[in-house]
């Protein structure tokens, strides 16, 4: 298991891009936390730290689709170093301006959302240029997937320190500056300055014109909603407690779940065809999530969590190879940033759900809504097989010239016609 992962990363580029897109994306993985404690000790609510966070998080959504088309029509330098320097920028405005003059402070979580670049969709975009085998590439999204839940835990623990070492202003310059850099050392990198998207077809609707692809987004918009729902419930748990600690082990325990999960899934290839082994992972997910509604004793609950976050990271990495599969041509890198927008949404909507329930019924109603939201979306893909079909081909049996596999020209635009 372990030889695989090395093999992988001792690939040229492999290790600098994958630790390079990490530490890119900090400031996105911690926002949420440093802009509340940047908040409060500024004196602001958290009614304005929630706000100031919602923006961010909305333009965050609107933005990594379009920059990510814009990736594919322009490469990745061009689009990704500029909107990484003008989102550090719009953090540093806030740093600076404070709370003072609100229109400037929500300006400037609007600048630093939007342009926070589509790293994610880049990496998962420039895989199999590096690793060319087919079964390295599935191991990569896989290790990409674990190393998700190492960051969002790590990043946490980087901001508080800055905190305690500096300030909350320091903590939003530090982050945001180590996040430039990964950017850079991404961009710079030979692959990313080589990568060329596939010609694609004029159309507005980019990468959501593939039905198999708007599937997968329906199904892990509620794969997000469980999870936001989970965060929430899992506070609800520990109050109902009394210590405040026991959510963080909760929270911790689905991370752990989800890092062996995605370190033995990445392992080993899987046979058969993807899209009915996602069904597979998505309908384990689901059936993990649902236990959780008993709401056990502190022990019981906290194993309950860990098994429950195993199929995270499997179906995710799945996820990563359906999209590529499905993607239209020349639109892989929106097509990703897509899922990524996706998914950030449904946990929003997730966590403002789960409020409401938790309220009418305590933890084990909160829990539900994340059992619910996981047997919805096996329900999305079950009910919608038919789209998730194997992609068409240009030519029988040949091998496409980029990673995402659908080479179906579109009703009623000429193949030359490239937008």
């Amino acid at each position: 298991m372990a030889a695989g992962y090395a093999e992988l990363l001792r690939t040229r580029h492999a290790a600098r891009l994958l630790a390079g897109t990490l530490v890119g994306r900090l400031p996105n993985a911690t926002a949420a936390l440093a802009v509340v404690l940047f908040v409060r000790a500024e004196g602001g609510s958290y009614a304005l730290a929630g706000a100031l966070s919602a923006v961010y998080g909305l333009c965050t959504a609107v933005g990594q689709p379009l920059l990510g088309r814009a990736v594919d029509l322009h490469g990745q330098p061009r689009v990704m170093l500029p909107a990484a320097v003008l989102s550090a920028l719009g953090m540093a405005l806030l740093a600076v301006v404070g709370l003072d003059v609100l229109w400037l402070s929500y300006t400037a979580m609007v600048v630093a959302g939007f342009f926070t670049p589509p790293l994610e969709g880049g990496l998962r975009a420039l895989w199999p240029v590096v690793l060319k085998r087919a079964d390295q590439v599935h191991a990569a999204y896989a290790l990409d997937a674990v190393a998700q839940e190492v960051m969002f835990a790590v990043g946490p623990l980087l901001v508080t320190l800055c905190v305690a070492v500096g300030s909350a202003g320091a903590a939003l310059l530090v982050i945001n500056g180590l996040g430039v850099l990964g950017a850079l050392s991404v961009v710079v990198s030979a692959p990313s300055r080589r990568w060329r998207s596939g010609p694609r077809e004029a159309h507005w609707l980019g990468a959501l014109r593939s039905a198999g692809l708007l599937v997968l987004l329906g199904a892990f918009f509620f794969v997000g909603l469980a999870l936001g729902s989970i965060a929430v419930a899992a506070v609800a748990y520990a109050d109902g407690h009394g210590s405040g600690m026991i959510s963080s082990w909760l929270l911790s325990a689905l991370g752990v779940g989800a890092l062996a999960g995605g370190i033995v899934y990445g392992a080993r290839t899987w046979p058969g065809r993807p899209e009915g082994r996602l069904r597979l992972l998505i309908g384990l997910l689901a059936l993990g999530y649902l236990p959780l509604a008993l709401v056990p004793g502190p022990v019981g609950m906290t194993a309950l969590t860990g098994v429950a976050g195993v199929f995270l990271a499997p179906a995710l990495a799945c996820a990563f190879v359906v999209v590529d599969r499905h993607a239209p041509k020349g639109t892989v890198t929106e097509a990703f940033s897509w899922l990524v927008t996706t998914f950030g949404v449904g946990s929003a909507v997730g966590a403002s759900v789960a409020g409401p329930a938790v309220e009418g019924g305590g933890a084990a109603a909160g829990f539900a809504v994340a059992g619910a939201s996981g047997i919805a979306a096996l329900l999305v893909l079950l009910s919608t097989k038919r789209f998730l079909g194997e992609p068409v081909r240009r030519t029988a049996g040949a091998a496409p010239a980029e990673n995402d596999r659908n080479g179906a020209v579109e009703p009623g635009f000429r193949a030359g016609h490239q937008a």
